[in-house]
């Protein structure tokens, strides 16, 4: 047994350092997609992609040179693309997992796409394509970033923010209105609103989730709402869009 395992070793030894080369160029590509997914705050983020783009480029890697050993063996035929297509088809399900409807409007479809193209070009890198790999993730960044102001100044519309506001408060006559009003002012719309009432707090609490959508500043409004008599906390979050 020690004597396969090390001509096994010895078979796979000059491959190594290419191989984990390309595992290394599938981390870095895959963690600046997902990086630029987290910072617009979707919800797959920098882990998820991460781990699409190198899983997907460590079952190339197997799919290529993990079954060498076999070759000659009497009834055995290597096909290599096998692996690589249950690859596309497995990675459906995390990508119809982010897909989810809300009042008619299909949201997350851009995040699956995302993640469709970093298990593609995980995939390029473990089949020693780098250059593809490369080229595949200067063409996402293209799209996400470039196209959207590409789009806006074909339409003329400007591009809106879309945020959820999560506040609890003292009810008190007036103070929704005020909170709504505010939120007017600072140049949103508000598309939702959900209030939940807590008869049973002694203070007679109430919650709120206000969606808004507008080009203002999200900041500013929260410490804005923050300062008003009776709000005892805000969360801000922000909506995935109608194709994202």
């Amino acid at each position: 047994m020690s004597h396969l395992a090390a001509a096994l070793f010895d078979v796979h030894a000059g491959q190594g350092p290419r191989q984990f080369a390309e595992l290394a160029i599938a981390l870095l590509l895959s963690s600046l997609i997902g990086l630029e997914r987290e910072a617009r705050q979707k919800s797959a983020g920098l882990r998820t992609h991460t781990l699409v783009g190198v899983g997907s480029a460590l079952f190339m890697e197997v799919s290529i040179h993990g079954f060498g050993s076999l070759l000659g063996t009497d009834g055995v035929a290597l096909d290599p693309s096998r692996v690589a297509a249950q690859v596309v088809s497995g990675i459906g399900f995390i990508g119809g997992g982010l897909i989810f409807v809300r009042k008619d409007a299909v949201r997350g479809l851009t995040t699956a796409a995302t993640i469709w193209l970093t298990c593609a070009i995980g995939m390029a890198c473990g089949g020693g394509l780098p250059l593809l790999a490369i080229g595949a993730t200067a063409v996402h960044f293209l799209i996400v970033r470039g196209f959207s102001k590409v789009s806006e100044r074909i339409t003329g519309g400007p591009s809106f923010d879309r945020i959820e506001l999560r506040l609890t408060y003292r009810a008190q006559h007036g103070l929704l209105g005020r909170i709504l009003e505010l939120c007017t002012g600072s140049g949103f719309r508000v598309s939702d609103v959900q209030v939940a009432a807590h008869p049973d707090d002694a203070l007679v609490a109430a919650d709120v989730l206000l969606r808004l959508e507008g080009d203002g500043s999200a900041h500013p409004l929260v410490a804005a709402l923050t300062e008003l008599e009776g709000v005892r906390g805000v969360a801000l979050g922000r909506q995935d869009d109608s194709t994202e």
